[in-house]
């Protein structure tokens, strides 16, 4: 489907409807918000009603949400130990390889049972779709990095660990997408690193993107989609077909695990799809994650966590920070939006409406590591953690641009537009109402209670169907301070289990955190959005410390 994904240059009618969508979501949730004060205020019985309600399907959510974390968990323990190259080297040789691992048992362990009956299943699809992949020597990642204000002590973390990958390094290709607006001190960084890693790999290049482009907004993708142009002329020059290569676009602290091209070059051979399809690794934030205050420890926690429920879904996965592709699919969308923020999760719904809805996000249990947004002092680490929240909270201008590609996308199954795009604005009304319903409003109701609601069974009740409900919840806190110890990088800090105590201490903060860090950078997004005060693009603060 032919559809300009941009809120720019729009007709009349479109530029119309593109405002009554812009605004649709915060007025909802400002509508959610105030309306449960007023009822509380002036109609406490109706109020506690209907938080009641709330309470029930949100610990609902919770409990369901927590199943899936334990079970995605599991899976990404399970895998930690899959030797991914010998798998694609395997799929090399498919028929042969397909009949000698399914003659023998794999492993005595149930983790290795699991993981071999997973592999087998998808190599007895791959085989049966006829959609083979190309050899494995035969498939390129272009792997880039927009620099802006990253310094070397950012940058080379990043490169070092792609220089120590199993996968062979003479078929990566490195890109550092350079803002020709960046101080000169980042620019003599970039060129440094790309001296001393250039013989590393298939190719080191630099691309400068150059300031002030008509029709572009200072965004990333602006900088990600010059950087890919020249990558695409690049591999025309080399007569490797873009079939063949797969992009990675990362934040520039990105710091991947030793196998991580290795199993995405699995999940891309192994997937009939794969020119059809995004994949999506789980984000963990421990690059500096022993550095910063209690609360941004919690905060990237839970974003990890959210990733991981989300992979347990993959029909409703969206992409979210740094991801990989098919790069024809990248050439064929014509690259990221240019003038909005949030490219990382805009790619996929072009691409979804681009193929009339036959595109998929592949989930693939392997982290990768980025930093925790901080700053000198816990204040203005406050104030980048919101600024942050606040930036992914704005992916909420995808929901405008969606809900019009959706009103014309015909060959796009209703059913499934319907789907989707209630999963789009239901999850950004939750995201700005959510916390502040649970931690503030739901307490309204008794404090403003009248005589006759106060004499009645339900204000009496109240209290302990919300404690009965938070007892539940507790259940979730522990499974998470339970989870957030495993995945946390070890340290060399003495003492350190009085550190994982007092980590798990730190989980107290979520109420706080569901606040400030959550519905309200969400709320004030949405409000901007409403108010046609757009935002602009913010570089997330990156301070790295010597401790470890």
């Amino acid at each position: 489907m032919k559809f300009h994904y941009s809120k720019e240059n729009l007709k009349p009618r479109q530029a119309k409807l593109q405002r009554l969508l812009e605004i649709l979501p915060g007025a909802c949730s400002w509508i959610s918000l105030l309306g449960l004060i007023f009822l509380s205020v002036f109609f406490p019985f109706t109020a506690a009603i209907l938080i009641v309600a709330f309470y029930l399907q949100w610990i609902l959510r919770i409990l369901y949400s927590t199943i899936f974390l334990i079970l995605s968990y599991l899976h990404l323990n399970i895998e930690k130990n899959t030797d991914w190259i010998k798998r694609i080297r395997g799929i090399d040789r498919l028929p042969e390889y397909l009949k000698e691992i399914s003659s023998r048992k794999f492993g005595r362990h149930w983790r290795q049972r699991f993981s071999h009956q997973i592999h087998l299943d998808q190599l007895n699809d791959l085989l049966g779709s006829k959609h083979l992949p190309p050899a494995s020597y035969d498939i390129y990642h272009l792997v880039i990095f927009p620099v802006v204000k990253e310094g070397r002590e950012i940058l080379e973390p990043a490169i070092e660990a792609i220089s120590r990958q199993h996968f062979p390094l003479k078929q990566i290709v490195v890109v550092f997408a350079l803002e020709e607006r960046a101080a000169p001190e980042i620019h003599a960084a970039v060129y440094a690193l790309e001296k001393k890693y250039k013989d590393n790999f298939f190719a080191f290049i630099t691309v400068i993107h150059p300031a002030g482009l008509l029709g572009e907004a200072r965004v990333k993708g602006a900088n990600s989609t010059c950087a890919a142009r020249h990558a695409a002329a690049f591999f025309q020059s080399k007569n490797i077909p873009f079939e063949n290569v797969v992009i990675s676009c990362f934040d520039a602290d990105t710091v991947v695990s030793p196998n991580y091209f290795s199993c995405l070059t699995y999940h891309f051979m192994i997937s009939p799809d794969r020119q059809h399809a995004s994949f999506q690794p789980i984000p963990v934030y421990h690059n500096n994650i022993w550095n910063v205050p209690g609360f941004a420890r919690v905060v990237e926690m839970g974003s990890s966590f959210f990733q991981l429920i989300e992979a347990t879904d993959p029909e409703k996965l969206v992409t979210f920070s740094s991801h990989s592709m098919s790069f024809k699919a990248l050439v064929d969308v014509d690259y990221w939006p240019v003038d909005m923020i949030s490219d990382d999760s805009a790619i996929f719904w072009k691409a979804y409406i681009h193929y009339d809805g036959k595109y998929r996000v592949i989930p693939m249990y392997v982290t990768l590591s980025m930093d925790v947004a901080s700053a000198e002092g816990w204040w203005k680490t406050f104030q980048s953690v919101y600024k942050q929240k606040q930036r992914w909270a704005w992916g909420v201008e995808n929901f405008p641009i969606v809900m019009r590609a959706f009103l014309k996308a015909k060959k796009i199954p209703l059913g499934q537009r319907l789907r989707l795009g209630f999963k789009l604005f239901e999850g950004h009304l939750s995201w700005a109402t959510s916390g502040i319903i649970l931690s503030i409003i739901g307490w309204l109701p008794v404090i403003f209670a009248r005589r006759e609601f106060a004499s009645s069974v339900v204000y009496y009740n109240v209290p302990d169907i919300a404690g009965t409900i938070f007892s539940l919840a507790s259940l979730a806190v522990f499974v998470s301070i339970t989870l957030s110890l495993s995945l946390l990088p070890k340290t060399k800090i003495r003492y350190r289990w009085l550190i994982k105590i007092g980590h798990a201490l730190e989980w107290l903060m979520v109420p706080f955190i569901l606040v400030f860090f959550s519905a309200l950078p969400a709320l004030h997004a949405q409000t901007r959005l409403m108010t046609a005060r757009y935002l602009e693009f913010w570089v997330t603060d990156k301070h790295r410390s010597n401790k470890k």
